[in-house]
């Protein structure tokens, strides 16, 4: 008996040995004022832009050097880069609109109109074109980005949020209120397929795995979806921490992402196209559940801060000025 412990013990430890080890490497605090939304790395140029309420604050992601701002937004919430034609893409959630940007000098160049709480956005390489991801009213606004000018709204069925270009000319969000997944064809602009996230309720954040034709879901109600896009149906569940609001998968490791606001960053590795396990917990300050993957450098970034009471009647606490803070998140070296 003690042999056969002893061997399950080692065992044990040669398994935890192996398992990737994730940690904050950095720390680095911004200030300003307002609450965030998405975190969005642009890899080949090795910075972030985050969504601040009025404006982008755009932070090198080597240093957390603030290169820049770009202001002027009514109700900042995603950010899109289109590398192709220079031009960054900023949802408006208050001016249901999207501001174009130049991505050198951070001047907004025009206001597109878009539809009631534009939020999530995202650049479709594959068409050439911008989807906003309209919450309230339950569409997807394409724009040209090269012109920066609306080509139509394609109505979704149910209120979406993140969303995901699957580089084929396929772009996939969730839809929160009625637990699926939309898929539309970036060419015809229609709504080509749906499917149930179910079990997993009100799916916010998602992530890709293009190679093996998977999606990740992070739902609110404490589970991440994973769906095989290509059968059009959920193929495994993983559970994960509450109020989740950010997910990420890394293709060189095989680990996915999701980043919930009671302060964790829940790991997941990919066994297989259909098998997964949880491999860490990473602590990670309270509410910072918003995040972003760079997959060239493999570092994750988080949005944090520090928080005040609530006021009489409100559900959020503000945010103390001063206390903005990019938390860089890597895995251990030793876990390659």
């Amino acid at each position: 008996m003690h042999r056969i412990t002893l061997f399950l013990t080692l065992a044990a430890a040669s398994l935890w040995a192996q398992s990737p080890s994730y940690r904050i490497v950095h720390r680095y605090l911004l200030g300003g004022d307002g609450s965030w939304d998405y975190v969005v790395p642009d890899p080949p140029n090795h910075r972030v832009f985050l969504a601040r309420q009025n404006r982008l604050m755009v932070v090198d992601e080597r240093s957390g050097k603030l290169l820049g701002e770009v202001a002027g937004i009514d109700g900042a919430h995603g950010t899109a880069v289109a590398q192709k034609t220079g031009h960054g893409f900023a949802t408006e959630g208050h001016g249901q609109s999207v501001a174009i940007f130049d991505l050198k000098t951070y001047k907004v160049l025009s206001h597109t109109p878009a539809a009631e709480d534009a939020d999530a956005i995202l650049y479709d390489p594959a068409s050439n074109r911008v989807f906003t991801l309209n919450g309230d009213a339950h569409s997807s606004t394409v724009i040209d980005p090269e012109t920066g000018k609306r080509i139509t709204n394609v109505p979704l069925g149910g209120k979406p949020e993140y969303g995901v270009s699957a580089g084929d000319g396929k772009v996939y969000a969730n839809l929160t209120d009625i637990s699926e997944v939309v898929e539309i064809d970036a060419k015809s602009l229609t709504v080509t397929r749906r499917w149930p996230t179910a079990p997993c309720k009100q799916p916010v954040s998602m992530a890709i795995d293009t190679e093996h034709h998977r999606l990740f879901s992070g739902c609110r109600s404490g589970l991440m979806a994973v769906s095989d896009y290509e059968a059009g149906k959920i193929v495994a569940t993983i559970p994960i921490g509450p109020g989740v609001d950010g997910a990420g998968f890394d293709p060189s490791t095989g680990d996915a992402f999701a980043s919930t606001t009671d302060g964790k960053l829940t790991v997941i590795h990919q066994d297989s196209p259909d098998q997964y396990h949880i491999v860490q917990q990473v602590a990670t300050p309270e509410r910072s559940k918003n995040m972003g993957l760079d997959p060239l450098t493999h570092q994750i970034f988080l949005s944090s801060a520090k928080f005040g009471p609530p006021a009489k009647g409100e559900r959020r606490p503000p945010v103390l000025p001063g206390t903005f803070t990019l938390l860089v998140i890597e895995r251990e070296p030793s876990a390659h």
